[in-house]
């Protein structure tokens, strides 16, 4: 193939070394891509001999060795990119010879030592990217001299000292100079008025210090991420242009009052600013920014009120206003943010008391801390429908009268109350010890009376959680006193001695029968209301793990189609090992498609607040504009489909057969009958069923599925469609 231009490989299950130059003979290739397989050994050196060489694209392989020299021979390369490898040593000063080289990408690898200078003399050069390699010294001065560099990005490296002034020219789109150990002041960033095209300036993680420039970031009309947080930057927080979406300048020494300017910003959907020394109120007008999805103003030392206009952030999720001086009441628009899932009110000064109604609103909430703050009145038994709450603190507050047994009739997913150093009245609900996922529980210092119920979380909660309350009685392992009853006082069992000489033996005969018959219902129906109670997500929203594209990259080799699962009409199913060893699915969708964007947000609607063991649960989400994927608990033994078609498969027995058809039908009944919106599936069948390590079923893709309000099943759309011409098997 001695004509061969281009050679195009990449994303396949190609493996071991690449034949040397001895071994092939291809003097006018032109275009090389071998990225997303699995091939070993050094850069492969026969490339060297191509002397028409223009793009040589290598990415996560298992490349070893260092970055040849050889590549400095090659007059027409134009682009380089050997990122995702297990490259080492140090970046060949050499390359600077490539004179018309346009991309240099060496991202994830292990190289060391320092950037040389003289890349500098690349002045084709349109993007740059070393990121997380082990990169030392300083950023070359010289790199000024890119004045067609687009793209810079040194971020997850060593790097330290300032960052050099005039560094940056036109045509810069996106600075990434993040997770380094870069220092000196910010004034450099006043080099970046001229960039009129820069989108984003992410910086955070150094130990950046100084004020930010007058009116820089103003200017820059084109921003839409900025993120400077872990930093020691002073001053006021600076004006922003009216294009940022993203804003994040927490954990720094920031002072002074927020800007009411930041009202303006239309298009904010997350802001940040928490833990610094910002003074003054809350915006009266934050419910201006509509598009708002986080707002972070937590350990700070704002004042006054919580303002009323935050009710119309509608699109809300998550809200921290912790560890500040806030006082007044909680604003009654703040209980109707249906789609809030993070709420931190605590360490403030709050008052009033809950609302009779309303709080039910919060249908998506997993996390409410409202403690040390000043409320009062009686905790709202509306507080017990919020059942994709997982952790609940209202410890030192004020509150009084009875805890509602409603807090443990349907909080399936609590795993964390706190009510603690209150003045709760009245016997602990029996309630509270069916919640089987409740790990903790803080009851101390409080007014509370009567026995100490037993099993669920009481079976090992400690004294320390129910001190401070004098007339508790029962459990006697924690040494509390014996609960005095009408049925087993020892002076009236005294008393009525001779009744028990008289009592006839058929009469305790049919006690004793009807005592058994009873306890063998109770046992049926506990076990098979506990078969039906949701179970909730094994990481909730306030520890639930964010997850980068380059890590879901990582985690499935570049999205290899070895590692694929399944491939449907929006996108594909990718088998992956994340960071911390957890073994997920990841559903990568096709955003070219519309239908795909549509079906994304419809499963993300559907399975947001879905607590139920029979449901495959969504763990978390990475989405931008080019790339929506869910990350998925992996089922090992994939889908019922394969199980009743696949020859390779054992037979499901005919108990295992109703065993999971008895799942799915529990999965319906509760997206029918449970949850707060009726879920419509619109696509039910057995590829859409998977199978865990147990053999359990869980009912899965929801991409078409369909909800309604309320109780309203009387309307269906005509138009909902599942598989076309669908027939299910008849095995």
């Amino acid at each position: 193939m001695s004509s061969l231009l281009g050679l195009y490989l990449s994303r396949n299950n190609l493996s071991g070394p690449v034949p040397d130059n001895q071994s092939f003979n291809l003097p006018l290739l032109e275009r090389v891509y071998l990225s997303k397989n699995e091939l070993t050994g050094t850069v492969p050196p026969g490339f060297g001999t191509c002397k028409y060489l223009q793009q040589l694209v290598l990415p996560y392989n298992r490349f070893t060795g260092g970055i040849p020299p050889w590549l400095s021979t090659l007059p027409e390369l134009t682009w380089i990119s050997l990122g995702g490898n297990d490259l080492s040593g140090e970046i060949p000063a050499v390359l600077s010879n490539i004179t018309g080289l346009t991309v240099l990408d060496f991202t994830t690898s292990r190289l060391h030592g320092e950037i040389p200078p003289e890349l500098g003399r690349l002045a084709q050069l349109q993007w740059l990217n070393l990121e997380m390699n082990n990169l030392t010294g300083t950023i070359p001065a010289s790199i000024r001299n890119l004045s067609m560099l687009s793209i810079l990005d040194v971020s997850f490296n060593s790097l330290t000292g300032p960052v050099p002034r005039k560094l940056f020219g036109e045509s810069l789109t996106e600075l990434y100079i993040d997770e380094n150990k870069l220092s000196g002041d910010v004034a450099f960033m006043a080099d970046l008025s001229g960039c009129r095209s820069l989108k984003y300036i992410v910086m955070n993680s150094n130990s950046f210090a100084g004020s930010f420039p007058n009116s820089t970031l103003a200017n820059l009309s084109s921003l839409q991420i900025f993120r400077a947080f872990e930093n020691q930057i002073t001053g006021r927080i600076p004006n922003m242009p009216s294009s940022v979406s993203f804003v994040d300048l927490r954990d720094n020494l920031l002072n002074g009052e927020i800007p009411q300017s930041i009202t303006e910003l239309k298009n904010l959907r997350g802001l940040d600013l928490s833990s610094n020394r910002l003074s003054g109120t809350i915006p009266a007008h934050v419910g201006k920014l509509t598009e708002l999805f986080g707002l972070g103003l937590a350990n700070n030392e704002l004042h006054g009120p919580i303002p009323d206009s935050i009710g119309n952030l509608s699109n809300l999720q998550v809200l921290e206003l912790s560890n500040n001086h806030l006082t007044s009441v909680i604003p009654p628009g703040l209980w109707g943010l249906e789609n809030i899932v993070g709420l931190d009110l605590s360490r403030n000064a709050l008052r009033g008391s809950f609302p009779p109604e309303g709080t039910e609103n919060l249908k998506a909430i997993t996390f409410m801390d409202l403690s040390s703050n000043q409320l009062h009145g009686k905790i709202p038994p509306s507080l017990g429908a919020l059942s994709t709450l997982t952790y609940l603190n209202l410890s030192k507050n004020l509150l009084q009268d009875r805890v509602p047994s409603a807090l443990g009739n349907k909080l399936s997913s609590m795993k964390t109350l706190d009510l603690s150093y209150n003045s709760l009245s009245g016997t602990i609900p029996e309630s509270l010890a069916n919640l089987s996922y409740l790990t903790s529980l803080n009851l101390s210092f409080n007014r509370l009376h009567g026995r100490v119920p037993e099993g669920g979380v009481f079976s090992n909660i400690t004294l320390q959680s129910l001190e401070g309350n004098a007339a508790l009685c029962g459990l006697p392992r924690l040494g509390l006193p014996r609960c005095p009853t009408d049925e087993f006082d020892d002076h009236r069992r005294h008393r009525s001695g001779v009744l028990k000489i008289v009592l006839p033996s058929a009469a305790a005969a049919i006690v004793v029968g009807a005592c058994l018959f009873i306890l063998i219902r109770v046992r049926a129906h506990v076990n098979k209301r506990a078969k039906k109670l949701p179970v909730a997500a094994s990481e909730e929203a306030n520890n639930r793990k964010t997850v980068s594209y380059l890590e879901l990259a990582r985690a499935t080799n570049g999205f290899d189609d070895g590692n694929l699962l399944g491939a449907g009409s929006f996108g594909k199913v990718f088998r992956g090992v994340l960071d911390d060893g957890q073994t997920v699915a990841v559903k990568v969708l096709d955003v070219e498609l519309e239908r795909a964007t549509v079906s994304f947000d419809a499963e993300c609607r559907a399975l947001r607040m879905a607590r139920h063991r029979n449901l495959v649960r969504i763990l978390t989400a990475c989405s931008n504009l080019d790339f929506r994927a869910l990350v998925l608990p992996y089922m090992p033994n994939g889908s019922l489909d394969e199980w009743l078609l696949c020859r390779d498969r054992r037979g499901l027995s005919l108990s295992r057969r109703v065993g999971i058809m008895s799942d799915v039908a529990l999965a319906v009944a509760y997206l029918h009958h449970e949850h707060f919106e009726v879920v419509l599936h619109c696509d039910l069948k057995p590829s859409n069923v998977l199978l865990d390590q147990d053999m359990t079923a869980c009912v899965a893709d929801f991409g078409i599925a369909r909800l309604l309000p309320g109780d309203d099943t009387s309307v269906v759309s005509r138009n909902m469609q599942g598989t076309i011409g669908y027939m299910a098997p008849g095995t």
